[in-house]
């Protein structure tokens, strides 16, 4: 099976976040079983995903992680020129959801199985679930392969980079504000507490946070600072009510070695001295609470080195990559495609960079 044979039955899997990837993981595990894989799968609490750790070679030495996330992001976008989840493509690009954001690293890792089933140290192929929203799966498979095997010397995150390699990028910090206020007339805001308003204020101080970033650049990203984002936002019911609801999701990327959570707790501090206080004036029982969906944590830059590649960068998106680092793996991220491809219609690989990929790890496990 070559790597565009794989990637066609990779993308033909709608393993979109909100739906199960199990049907991908029977696939991956049984092609790889047969070809004398020891696997492993950890699933979330509902059994409905999983990840799966497959492992070539002897368990008593450390090995080499290959990572990559099975989950795709939502195709509904109507400007696709075909179905994205059938791969079509000339030959020199390939087009479907996932092709470069990641299952173009995956397609390449299984097409080369039989050569990692015959290298010298083991070999451990990572694919994990619901990486898009949050890298919720990875940290279930990598606690159970520090418990099965001798810590790996190397993890390689397949993530897009058009295999540059990359030593650091970003956290990603995802929160849900809930602001919960008190209806009434709208001509009568003595008599309630509109939830809309105080939302607009915890979200322009996301915003002044996010400026004062800025100021304090570190010029090897891009953009070269933390940043922040409002995603989504829901509340009200109609135009002469006050709102008793309001709910936002937000997030902010900081830098590597940065303080982590100056963001939460400046913008904790503030709803809770100044934007409660004021939205209880008239309802005493209203609330503000925000709830931790995802942190993500950075790749902090190091020493991980391969002879051959060139000088390492760094990236403003995040990966599982911290996730490895944090437990003592030196990690990069290396894959094939752009992440400008990612996450839009029409999303595509170049057959060049599967075949770099290919070269890539034919020399990394040589």
């Amino acid at each position: 099976m070559n790597s565009v044979d794989a990637l066609r039955h990779l993308v033909g899997f709608q393993t979109v976040s909100c739906d199960s990837n199990l049907e991908l993981i029977d696939w991956v595990e049984d092609y790889l079983s047969g070809l004398g894989a020891r696997c492993r799968r950890t699933s979330n609490d509902e059994g409905t995903k999983a990840n799966l750790l497959a492992t070539f070679g002897g368990d008593g030495e450390p090995g080499l992680v290959l990572s990559g996330h099975t989950d795709v992001v939502p195709a509904n976008e109507p400007s696709w020129d075909s179905d994205p989840f059938e791969l079509t493509g000339d030959g020199s690009l390939w087009y479907g959801r996932g092709t470069a954001d990641m299952k173009g690293f995956l397609a390449v890792v299984l097409s080369m199985a039989p050569e990692l089933a015959r290298a010298s140290r083991p070999i451990h192929l990572a694919f994990s679930y619901d990486e898009e929203v949050g890298c919720l799966g990875a940290p279930r498979m990598i606690e159970d392969l520090l418990a099965q095997y001798p810590r790996p010397e190397l993890a390689i995150v397949g993530e897009p980079t058009s295999m540059a390699p990359v030593i650091g990028h970003k956290s990603v910090n995802v929160f849900r504000t809930r602001v919960e206020g008190k209806p009434a007339h709208s001509s009568q805001p003595h008599m309630g507490a509109g939830a809309i308003l105080a939302a607009g204020r915890l979200i322009e101080t996301i915003w002044r946070l996010g400026e004062e970033e800025r100021k304090d650049p570190e010029p090897a990203f891009s953009p070269p600072w933390t940043t922040v984002q409002v995603g989504t936002i829901e509340g009200g019911t109609a135009l002469n009510i006050l709102p008793s609801s309001c709910e936002f999701q937000w997030e902010y990327r900081a830098l590597p070695g940065r303080d982590q959570d100056r963001i939460l707790r400046e913008f904790e501090r503030e709803a809770t001295e100044k934007i409660l206080p004021a939205l209880r004036e008239f309802a005493p029982d209203a609330r503000i609470v925000t709830r931790e969906e995802a942190r993500i944590p950075p790749l902090i830059p190091s020493e991980v080195r391969i002879p051959g590649m060139g000088s390492p960068g760094v990236v403003s998106f995040g990966t599982e990559a911290g996730l490895f680092q944090r437990t003592g793996i030196p990690t990069m991220v290396c894959g094939p495609g752009s992440i400008d491809q990612a996450h839009r219609p029409n999303e595509f690989i170049e057959q060049v960079q599967l075949d770099a990929c290919e070269a890539f790890l034919r020399q990394l496990i040589g």
